[in-house]
């Protein structure tokens, strides 16, 4: 079976709670990190009034890390991107989403902090409670949708990494901290989390076994998307869902992390770290494959799935080209929107929503 291109038509934005078609909205889970999972995010809450975002707690870089280390807490930052993404376009939302993500510049200590950042940690030792803080952020900037932290725990990434010392080229090094895997020189060969078995959110867990749809991805490949599958509660409910779900591919690969990774290449990584685990859909820009037929044969013979080829990408981004700077290829949210939303219409109908 060939890759079947996707014919998108716009779609009618929702809101919260909002109805569309025969019943509710579909209930989704999108799962991922940073600019990826915003992307993700900013295209679901136009399609659905019920959307969860499990956001990765392992960064150590800039004001997160820095916030992390100072005060012990869980890295606010991608948690913080997520809750911008889920802001509405009209002007409150808009207002909030820049609020939050604004960045002092200063000659001392605030310098480059993030002010949603500030605000969920302030809320966090008020509360004492993650996810009662992230609502309650949430409700304040009218998000559409809810944001959770993947785990309670504080996480360390670790890498193995082939190459990483440019003179050793055969050598494998461990790489320590997010923030360093997501550039290093070298072949990223696994990851791993520390510590090794940490809980996830039960919120998180009950959220997936009862999602309609879960997307994984876009994202950094093995900083952002695959931690999701090294914490042994969220993988079982992941494998063990009666959620469809689909698997969103990068529009290009990500200098340092995966340069150099053809599509097929990242399926092969992910059924490495998460063998049991089966997909719906693989999710894929058009111009982002340079091999149809290749790509749809490793996604039927590592997660079971088809695959589906659209235009997803913001006009001029320079999808599947290595040399991309970090950034350059971005998706466009309504293009992006339109995929998903044909992928859940013609991919089975589960649940009260159709």
């Amino acid at each position: 079976m060939t890759a079947r291109p996707l014919r998108l038509r716009r779609v009618r934005k929702l809101v919260p709670g909002s109805r569309s078609g025969r019943g509710a909205t579909p209930k989704v889970v999108a799962l991922g990190g940073g600019m990826g999972l915003s992307a993700s995010l900013a295209a679901l809450r136009r399609i659905t009034g019920d959307l969860t975002a499990v956001v990765t707690v392992a960064d150590d870089g800039g004001s997160s890390g820095r916030l992390r280390d100072e005060l012990g807490v869980l890295p606010p930052g991608d948690l913080r991107k997520a809750l911008a993404a889920l802001c509405g376009d009209d002007d409150w939302g808009q207002t909030w989403s820049r609020v939050i993500q604004h960045r002092f510049t200063s000659e001392g200590e605030l310098h480059d902090h993030a002010v949603g950042n500030l605000l969920i940690v302030a809320l966090w030792e008020q509360l004492g409670d993650h996810v009662q803080a992230l609502d309650l952020v949430g409700k304040l900037l009218g998000a559409h949708g809810r944001v959770l932290p993947m785990s309670a725990v504080p996480l360390e990434l670790q890498a193995l990494v082939k190459g990483h010392d440019e003179t050793r080229p055969d050598e494998i090094s461990t790489v320590r901290g997010q923030a360093t895997v997501a550039l290093t020189p070298g072949e990223v060969q696994s990851v791993h989390l520390v510590p090794e078995d940490p809980p996830a959110v039960p919120e998180v867990v009950a959220a997936v076994r009862d999602a309609d749809w879960v997307v994984l991805g876009p994202g950094s490949w093995f900083s952002s998307v695959i931690p999701h599958l090294l914490v042994p509660e969220l993988r079982e409910a992941l494998e063990e869902t009666k959620a469809r779900k689909v698997l969103s591919l990068n529009l290009a690969p990500q200098p340092g992390e995966t340069d150099g990774f053809s599509p097929q290449r990242h399926l092969e990584v992910l059924a490495r770290h998460a063998p049991k685990l089966a997909f719906d859909v693989v999710l894929a820009d058009r111009a982002a494959v340079p091999d149809t037929e290749s790509l749809t044969a490793a996604a039927k013979q590592l997660v079971g799935s088809e695959v589906e080829l659209a235009e997803v990408a913001a006009p001029g981004s320079p999808c599947g080209t290595a040399e991309t700077h970090k950034g350059a290829a971005r998706h466009d949210p309504e293009l992006l929107a339109a995929a998903y939303d044909r992928i859940f219409r013609m991919h089975g109908r589960i649940g009260p929503w159709r």
